[in-house]
């Protein structure tokens, strides 16, 4: 049976990310594994709310139905977020492995940071005669940043050289806290350090590029390091001096080890994959590996990337456009659905977008709030393809994650990307096979770009809801909640345009005059000339019960007959009459008593030009009516 293994990071380290599961899944391929990767982009500087809201993708698997957990704990130092998902991953009873990370309870894969951290700072005495450093290290809770300057520290200690750690600085792995540094530090006049050590490449590159636009030179005015070895660090100019980790090692060993512990193998708790010092053109070492090559054929494929930068942000315009330009939820359904069929060479073969099933239901009653913590039992299924299978059924249980899964057929990797705003649980999307999308941002900015149109949807169709039900109350009678003049206006011009365009249009208007309100009001009171009004009405609705009456004045009221109500109008109207006869004797004051004069007019091809020709008509027969009711003591 085929086995499944969770692997759990966040995306903004992709490279070493996508490094570690090429190893990882290469070391599977003699066995039938499939690989489930649960990612998101939170930031140390976002809200608590969002930072919730990108790991509650963390909450949607089972974790007793897998066969094995893998936490890529390099990109994983927001401990306090992640606090009852670390317990829950203890208490399993399969194989869990931390990369990065020794987590009590759990099997520990590993770079030695501390040597090649150690390599570094000695080339940097050694070979560059050093004698001045600054340390931008990422967080205060990474073991990784702090192992790269304990190592460091260490050297320096060694040879009495503490003074030349001039500073250590925090940056939260953000680039542009090291941007702000510098200028603050050198823009004065200060002089620099002789050399800056980074605790991972993009930092580096970033000191690189503040440190060229304010007028200073790497590696000839100042040195840079980094750590990971990244791509794009090496394609840099100056390519930049840093340690490879071993990240293709680490996730084949990962493998192995769940391979062997699996089997009933035991194993060391921890395994340790060395790193290694590569100098760079920021140290100054220009000949000591082939930078200009890698560049050479990166410009070769600059023309691709370019070409498929901008299909996919074409791509992603017609995601706007068609999830913006949907008046409800299902034509949003309907409109993506379609989008997806007609063009799904980004997402590929395998590709599903999951709405949480209070989605929907809540942009339309404010009542339904969004789930905040993991995912309904029953989902959305917007659109879902396996294999370019299209899986037809409309929900789906969270429970199995991805509609359609089939398990008996190759090996595959399957990334889950949350879908939020705030800690409002919107749904997630599943990528197959897309290890080179893990490896360039691909998912962040597709992530980042449907839960903007998705947020102006629920934000636009919410605003259609209110006002529609604005109108409707301005369009309501408050007394009677039948239609009011408003809306009777409204209807006349409707009306108007139908007789305009069909000769062939068929209708009939009553209209109704309450009698004896005045009397009831002077005698009775005015709560009890409301409830009379609204006896009236009610009785009024109850014959024309297929036509929509409005309250035009205080005691004045009209129905538009069309249908079945239009062909049984004089019967109707006979019957209401012959109603009213059997109460004309009664007290003014009973709840029985009913008096309506009532007029009748039918829309004559022949002679009417407008709707206020047979308005007028029908006032005249209801006049005739009153009278002759008042003469008659009706």
């Amino acid at each position: 049976m085929k086995k499944k293994i969770a692997v759990f990071a966040t995306g903004w380290a992709c490279e070493i990310l996508s490094q570690f599961l090429e190893g990882l899944t290469d070391r599977l391929k003699s066995t039938e594994t499939d690989v489930f990767l649960f990612t998101c982009y939170p930031t140390y500087t976002d809200k608590p709310e969002r930072r919730q809201g990108q790991f509650n993708i963390f909450r949607l698997p089972d974790l007793k139905q897998f066969d094995g957990i893998v936490l890529f704990a390099s990109t994983l130092s927001y401990t306090d977020d992640l606090t009852d998902f670390m317990q829950k991953c203890r208490e399993l009873d399969i194989p869990v492995i931390s990369q990065g990370m020794q987590q009590k309870g759990m099997y520990y894969i590993g770079s030695d940071n501390y040597s090649g951290s150690r390599t570094l700072c000695e080339h940097l005495i050694n070979e560059h005669n050093v004698r001045s450093m600054v340390f931008f290290a990422g967080d205060t809770g990474s073991l990784d940043s702090y192992t790269r300057l304990k190592a460091v520290q260490d050297v320096l200690a060694e040879r009495n050289l503490e003074s030349v750690l001039e500073d250590v600085y925090y940056t939260n792995w953000e680039n542009g806290v090291v941007d702000k540094y510098i200028r603050q530090k050198y823009d004065a006049g200060n002089e620099p350090p002789e050399a800056i050590i980074c605790a991972n490449d993009g930092l580096a590159m970033q000191a690189c590029l503040t440190l060229s636009s304010i007028g200073y030179n790497v590696p000839d005015d100042i040195i840079v390091t980094g750590f990971d070895h990244i791509n794009d660090s090496q394609m840099f100019y100056p390519s930049i001096a840093s340690v490879d980790q071993g990240f293709y090692k680490m996730g084949e060993e990962c493998g192995q080890l769940w391979l062997d512990l699996s089997s009933g193998v035991s194993r060391d708790n921890e395994t340790t994959v060395p790193s290694e010092f590569i100098p760079g053109e920021s140290c100054g070492c220009q000949e000591c590996r082939e930078s200009d090559n890698i560049r050479r054929i990166a410009g070769r494929e600059a023309v691709n990337r370019r070409s498929m930068s901008n299909y996919f942000a074409r791509k992603l315009n017609d995601i706007d456009e068609t999830i913006l330009s949907s008046v409800s939820y299902d034509e949003f359904r309907t409109g993506v659905k379609k989008l997806y069929l007609d063009n799904h060479v980004f997402e590929g073969s395998s590709f599903h977008l999951i709405l949480d099933s209070r989605f929907g239901p809540s942009i339309y009653d404010t009542n339904i709030p969004l789930t905040k913590k993991g995912y309904s039992r029953q989902m959305d299924v917007v659109f879902s393809m396996e294999d370019e299978v299209i899986y037809k059924r409309e929900t789906f249980n969270s429970r199995e994650m991805i509609p359609g899964y089939w398990p008996e057929k190759n090996n595959h990797l399957y990334v889950f990307v949350p879908l939020h705003s705030g800690h409002d649980t919107y749904g997630y999307l599943v990528f197959r096979d897309c290890m080179e999308s893990v490896s360039n941002h691909f998912l962040e900015t597709y992530q980042s770009r449907l839960i903007m149109a998705l947020e102006k949807l629920r934000h636009t169709l919410s605003l259609n809801v209110l006002n529609e039900k604005l109108l409707t109350l301005m369009r309501k009678d408050p007394l009677t909640s039948v239609n009011n003049r408003m809306a009777y206006e409204d209807k006349i011009k409707q009306l108007q345009s139908e007789i305009n365009m069909n000769p062939d249009f068929l209708f009939g208007i009553v209209t109704f005059d309450v009698n004896d309100l005045k009397n009831i009001n002077d005698k009775l009171g005015h709560d009890a000339g409301d409830i009379y009004l609204i006896r009236c009405c009610r009785f009024i609705c109850n014959t024309f019960k297929h036509s929509p009456v409005y309250r035009i004045g205080g005691d004045e009221f009209v129905a538009i007959l069309t249908g079945d109500d239009y062909e049984r109008k004089d019967a109707l109207i006979k019957q209401m009459r012959d109603h009213m006869r059997s109460t004309a004797d009664m007290d003014h004051s009973s709840p029985e008593y009913i008096s309506i004069a009532s007029g009748l007019s039918v829309f004559d091809r022949g002679k009417d030009r407008s709707v206020s020709d047979i308005v007028k008509r029908a006032d005249k027969a209801m006049y005739d009516n009153k009278a002759e009711m008042k003469g008659s003591g009706n």
